[in-house]
């Protein structure tokens, strides 16, 4: 392989990615069911704004007493508080929205085209090649959400259209986050300060945009809200994104962005345990179809 061809080779994919994709998947499938647990008592911009101002603590504390660097030059914290207000707060406000109308299994559908979005964007903001393998696992993987979901997105209504368009805005949202965190990345600058960052900004706009809209900052001191609120702001969102966007930096975002076509799978799996979802043969193909489209996207980058 020449120089050239090794300077534009799609990154090898070996253990370690693997954990952190499978760790992924596991963390932000679970994060779906949670997400109903937030409805009810509490203002939805005020929930987003809890989970992320204790996600910033953590990441911060975790700065702190690793010895990570915490400065970054002025210039760059425009892009920091945008990829907060794009990753670390608007997406969520909007999915967390659009779960008072629609099923947290169509939102993970809707989600799930992150996966096409991803390379879609690198390629028009970044300049990043399109490889067909990785669009042509993604179209594999949605359609295979899309036949399992079948059902539910058949039968939706009009009720459900304000939803659907939130959710697919928030959507792009996470996707141009994605986006601005490689370029912060590409600077040679480490996730979990970035990140820590990114959650500080993303927590003060929501803030302000809670007190904008008139929102109360109330609590709910039921077990279920504080349990979700904890596990959404530890696992789903410190855990989760550490590992996410380090998966990012590793094997590019059309890859690490294939893991949000798994979650609707991980949420179907908590469905068919807690909730009674059946199986049936569409399905069943859907799911053999986005597991193919899986390999499809990973094979390539395997290492030797």
């Amino acid at each position: 392989m020449s120089a050239g061809q090794r300077a534009t080779a799609a990154p090898r994919i070996g253990t370690p990615e693997l954990g952190l994709y499978a760790l992924t998947i596991v963390v932000w499938s679970t994060s779906w069911i949670a997400m109903k647990f937030q409805l009810g008592v509490v203002d939805v911009s005020v929930s987003v704004f809890y989970r992320f101002a204790i996600a910033a603590a953590i990441m911060l504390a975790w700065v702190w007493l690793s010895g990570r660097a915490m400065r970054f030059p002025l210039r760059l914290h425009a892009r920091l508080a945008l990829m907060g207000v794009l990753m670390f707060s608007t997406n969520f406000l909007l999915f967390l929205t659009a779960t008072q109308w629609v099923t947290t299994g169509l939102l993970a559908v809707v989600f799930s085209l992150v996966t096409v979005l991803n390379p879609i964007n690198a390629a028009l903001l970044l300049g990043t090649p399109l490889e067909s393998r990785v669009l042509l696992g993604a179209g594999a993987g949605v359609t295979g959400i899309a036949l399992i979901f079948w059902p539910e997105i058949a039968g939706a209504g009009s009720d459900v259209v304000t939803g659907l368009a939130l959710a697919i805005i928030g959507a792009m949202c996470f996707s141009l986050g994605n986006i601005t965190a490689v370029t912060v990345q590409r600077q040679g600058h480490p996730v979990v300060s970035s990140n820590a960052w990114g959650m500080v900004y993303g927590a003060a706009f929501m803030a302000l945009f809670a007190i904008v809209s008139g929102a109360p900052f109330v609590f709910d001191p039921r077990p279920s809200y504080a349990i979700s609120l904890g596990s959404l702001a530890v696992f789903s969102t410190v855990v989760a994104f550490a590992s996410y966007l380090t998966l990012m930096r590793r094997i590019g975002p059309g890859r690490a962005g294939y893991a949000t076509v798994m979650f609707p799978i991980g949420a179907l799996a908590i469905s068919w345990a807690f909730e009674g979802f059946e199986w049936t043969a569409l399905s069943l193909a859907g799911l053999l179809l986005a597991l193919a489209g899986n390999l499809l996207v990973l094979r390539g980058g395997r290492a030797a």
